[in-house]
Parts: structure tokens; sequence; C-alpha cells
């Protein structure tokens, strides 16, 4: 008996064979009334690029007194990415940095051998009925520059290259696409934009990246003649032609990637590192809790608690 692959609709054919080399759905996870969606790691890829972490924080509303209360914790081999959609976050570190975060905003820290954070909702922003929606990534370090110093930079949307046109709108957080570049400076080639698709819009991809993803945010969008929902994370093949297309309603997509790194990363609670030598001496530092002398110091004007290192 011959086996006609037309008559079967799970089966991709012409362009659509291996468009979307993997599709990641994230673990959803409860935080009190506060929900996080994990795409990177999964165990289908540890990283898409550089990103290794990706988190989706909210959406969430929070009542008159409530909001985020991340105590200091410490980072080693990664940069962290805050990108918000709704709401304002504090951000104090180790370095001394203390400002908020904005939609639109990009707080970019570089932890390297070693930075503390912390990131709250003051009783300022606390004293009415308040939101809170965005991502929070992670870029791995390339081996050179694992033992860094740590550093930040905050970029305001304003400086942030915005493109519009024929339903599409594109803010430029990392890197260089549709002929403009971020004026964020990253430690590997990194690729990250926010776009927006009224309903019916089509963007292409840029396919000069090694590695691409895309994540559907809201809204439903067709890629290679599959429809996605959101909470979907889309890997592609390197050099591939990709379109996206919104559906009736429009979408909004968070597109990600940039070069691969050298091998895979070990990660443990807040550290990323290629050894697990790195970690085992950045738990030891931790634990030391030598906040004057040692390799991590808490944040001026919020050192009175941190968190301890997990037992395992």
């Amino acid at each position: 008996m011959s086996w006609n692959p037309l008559l079967d609709h799970t089966i991709p054919l012409g362009d659509a064979v291996d468009a979307i080399e993997t599709v990641i759905v994230p673990r959803a996870r409860d935080l009190g009334g506060f929900e996080v969606r994990r795409a990177l790691p999964s165990a289908q890829r540890q990283m898409v690029g550089p990103f290794i972490f990706f988190d989706q924080m909210g959406p969430a509303e929070f009542l008159t007194g409530q909001g985020i209360d991340v105590r200091p914790h410490p980072h080693i081999g990664l940069a962290t990415v805050t990108y918000l959609y709704k709401g304002r976050i504090h951000h104090r570190d180790s370095l001394g940095t203390d400002c908020w975060i904005a939609p639109g905003d990009v707080n970019l820290m570089t932890a390297g051998i070693g930075i503390t954070h912390s990131e709250r909702q003051d009783q300022e922003l606390r004293a009415a009925p308040h939101g809170l929606f965005g991502l929070q990534t992670w870029l791995a370090l390339p081996l050179d520059r694992e033992d860094d110093p740590a550093a930040f930079s905050h970029t305001v949307a304003g400086a942030l290259p915005l493109l519009q046109g024929e339903g599409k709108e594109v803010r430029l957080i990392l890197g260089s696409a549709w002929g403009e570049t971020s004026p964020v400076v990253t430690a590997s080639e990194t690729l990250y934009a926010d776009i927006t698709l009224e309903a019916g819009a089509a963007i292409p991809l840029p396919d000069d990246s090694e590695d691409r993803g895309l994540y559907v945010l809201q809204g439903e969008v067709t890629v290679a003649g599959q429809v996605f929902e959101p909470g979907r994370m889309l890997v592609f093949r390197p050099g591939d032609r990709i379109s996206a297309r919104a559906g009736a309603t429009g979408a909004r997509l968070m597109l990600l990637g940039g070069a691969t790194m050298e091998g895979p990363r070990h990660i443990w609670w807040n550290f990323v590192a290629s050894s697990k030598d790195r970690i085992e001496a950045a738990k030891e530092a931790w634990r030391a809790g030598d906040w004057m002398h040692g390799r991590f110091s808490l944040p001026p004007g919020d050192d009175h608690e941190h968190i301890p290192a997990p037992e395992r």
C-alpha cells in the first residue's frame, strides 16, 4: 500500500519543510498572583544565539500596597536585559546604580566576574493599583568576557531606532537589522527587537544572524503556513527566509538571536559559566557574605537584606 503525504495535513510540504526548527512552549509559574513564563532554557534549546534565559513577567495587576520585591542577589557570567511594556521597576546594584526602568527603556546589566542587584516597586508606586508586564532575559557572555568587570547601562526608549510603516512598528533593542543599529553595546553579536503588527500585516525577519527565534507575546501569527498563539517561541534554521503575518487582531512579537556561543554553559541559580569550577567559586563567595572585602558587595541604599544561596 502506498502512502500519499498530500492526504496527511500534519506533514509539511514545499517551503514549509523544516522552516521552523523548534517550537518551545514556556513553563508557567505563579509567584503569588504574578505569573512568569520561562521559554529558555528548555528541553529543546539551552540558548538561542546568546539568549540563555527568557522570562515573560505578567501581565499582572497589583492592588494598592502590593508589588514586586526582589531582594539583592548575585549574578556572574551573563548580562541581564530588562524590557517593560507596562509598569516601572526600581533597579539598584553594587556598582551604585540607582534608577527606574519604564516601558520601552532598556536596562543592560553585565555581571562579568560578579554583580549584585535588587528589583523592587517602592512605596510611592504602591500607593495606588498598578500593573506590570515585561521581559527579562539573560545573555551568556563569550569565553573571553566571562571575567570582565561588571557594568550597567540604561537606554531610554527615545534613543532606540523605531521603524514604522505598512502596518508595522519595530523598536530595535539590541543589534543591527532592517538597516538600523541599536546604540546599546553588547559583548557579542545579539539581535533583539520589539515588533507590533496590525491585523494582516507581515514582516520579513533578518536572515543574516546565525541563530534566530520569535516569541509570540500577543495575538496570533502565521509563519510557514502554521498559526501560533501567544506564549510560543519559534526557532528557525540559519539562513532561511522567514516572514511572519499577524492574524485578525494584530500581533506583538519579540525577535531574538545572534551569534551562538562557543559551547554550552552551566547554570546554577543566578550564575552562568563555562565551567563548574567557576560556579562553585561564586557559590562560596556569596555564602561567605564578606560584603566589604569579598567578591560580592550589596547595593548601596539596599544593603539591609539579601537572598541566601540555595542549599543545592
